[in-house]
This record gives structure tokens, sequence and C-alpha cells, in this order.
């Protein structure tokens, strides 16, 4: 049978092309790593792969979450803490005030301290964080959330301004994590402890005073419930911290054994890949060589 000199020419083109082809596809595979450059080369491992690196940017985002909430709750235990040493400072103030034996002068000398002790618990009640936002008002951020009106009189001076809404974070599929607390109910303390300065700022004031030895009581009762009430939201705080650690590690988890399943779908094995480069690349060295040497033929040859 003969074959027409234009047919054998485009079957070796043909055979040519199909060759210089996959070899291309593995010195590109080989190259980036990746066995799948196309989604039309591996069509079902492709759409598991969407979907595992769908769900890894997911868990990502939740374990970011989760660090962007232990920072902001181990900030806000750190200004929880100090207003918890001030409360403490102010209650061996208002023990040693209700000691009948002190001298106006002796009580005289605890208002500067007790000014100063108010004043922080007062400002770090209204603390910002690095945008400028409240962080103790709840979900009123743009607010403070403890207002000083001077003009008052002592005792009614300090009120709460923010909400008791809670800020949620997603930390899980379904899961979400109050990132704040707020500081409602520390303005009944710090009036408290305004009157307190106030009376103990009088240059007549009487140690003995009923009056006097009632505002203290009432001071120390409510330095007692101002600690409670901030002491166990700082529990809060570890109790969250342990839930957190806990999802961080699950999430871990999920994320590694998302990384070994994308990698065991997408990555090239370069041994098994070389071998079929070398295959390829010997029967286009074979292809050329035949078509060379057919090329050179004519009726002539066999005359």
């Amino acid at each position: 049978m003969r074959i027409a000199s234009s047919q054998f020419q485009a079957s070796m083109n043909r055979s040519l092309q199909i060759n210089q082809t996959v070899i291309a596809k593995l010195t590109e595979q080989m190259a980036t790593g990746n066995k799948i450059q196309v989604p039309s080369d591996e069509p079902i491992a492709n759409v598991r792969l969407s979907r595992l690196r769908r769900e890894e940017n997911i868990v990502s985002q939740y374990v970011d979450n989760i660090s962007a909430v232990k920072i902001r709750l181990s900030k806000n235990e750190t200004y929880l803490s100090s207003m918890v040493d001030d409360m403490g400072a102010a209650r061996d103030l208002f023990v040693w005030a209700s000691d009948g034996s002190n001298t106006p002068a002796d009580l005289n000398s605890m208002v500067n301290s007790l000014v100063a002790l108010r004043d922080s618990l007062y400002f770090n009640g209204n603390t910002k964080d690095q945008e400028g936002k409240y962080i103790f008002s709840g979900t009123l951020t743009s607010s403070p959330a403890l207002s000083l009106n001077a003009a008052a009189a002592p005792g009614a001076r300090y009120s709460y301004s923010g909400n008791n809404g809670t800020q949620e974070v997603v930390v899980g599929n379904g899961i979400t994590q109050p990132a704040n607390v707020t500081v409602d109910g520390m303005e009944d303390y710090l009036n408290q402890l305004d009157v307190a300065i106030s009376m103990l700022s009088s240059p007549t004031v009487n140690a003995n005073d009923p009056v006097l030895q009632g505002v203290l009581k009432t001071a120390l009762d409510g330095t007692d419930t101002a600690l409670g009430l901030i002491s166990g939201r700082i529990a809060q705080f570890g109790g969250a911290q342990n839930v957190m650690e806990t999802l961080a590690n699950n999430h871990g988890n999920v994320s590694l054994s998302n990384k070994i399943a994308i990698t065991d779908i997408a990555q090239l094995d370069y041994g098994l890949a070389a071998t079929q480069l070398s295959g390829y690349n010997s029967a286009l060295q074979a292809t050329y060589q035949a078509y060379s040497k057919v090329s050179g033929l004519s009726l002539f040859n066999v005359l």
C-alpha cells in the first residue's frame, strides 16, 4: 500500500505535536510542582481541591479571629486587673479611715490617695483601643463607658453611658465568642468613693462621726461589691482563653489534615514525571530520526 507524502507528513507532524505538548506539560508540572495545571487536567481532583482550599481558608479565618480575640481579652484583663489593684488600695484606706483614733489631719491625708485611685478607676474604665474605640462600653464603642458630671453633687456625678451589648466574633462553625466585657456597675462604686472623699476632705472631719462612719462602711462594702464584679469578669477571660485554646488546637488539626490532603492530590510525583519525560523525549527523538530517514526515501531506492 502506498502512502502519499502529504499523508505521511501530516501523520508525523501530528505525532511530533502530541509529543511536544506532553513534554511541555510535564516540564511545566516539574517546574511548579503541581500535578494539575488547569482544571481540565483532572476535573474530579480539581473539585476536591477547590473544596479543601475553601475549607482551609475558612479555618484560617477562624484561627485569625481566635488570635485577635485572645489578644483583646488579654489586654482587657490587664486593664481590669489594674482596677482590682486600685480598689484593693482603696479598701486598705477605708479600713484605716474607719479607725476612730484618727485625727482630722490623718483623715485629710488620705484624700489625695483616694482621689488618685478614683481617677485611675475612671480612666481605666474609659480605656480606648488602638483604633480609638472604647473597650468597656459594650457595643457603643464610640461613647465612653463612664461619664462624669462635675457640676452634680458628690454621689451623683458618675454614670454608666455604655450598654451591655456583646461584640460576638465567629471562631468556629456556628460558634461565637464575646470579645468584650463592660464596666457597668462601676459608676455606683465611683459615686460611693466620691462621697467618702468629700467627707474626708473637711478640715473639721471627726473620725467618730456616725455619718462619716456610715459613709465609710458604705464605701467599704461598695469596694467589696466592685471587687467581686470586676474579679468575676476577669474570671470570664480565663474560661474564654481555655475555650479559645481548645478551638485553636482543633482548627490546627483540621488545617493540617486539609494541607496533607491538598498535597496528596495536587503535588507532582517527580519520579514518575521524570520517567515519563524521559520516555517522551526518547519517543520525540525517534520520531525525528524516522521522519528524516523516511523523508529521504523514493521509489528509486527500491529499483
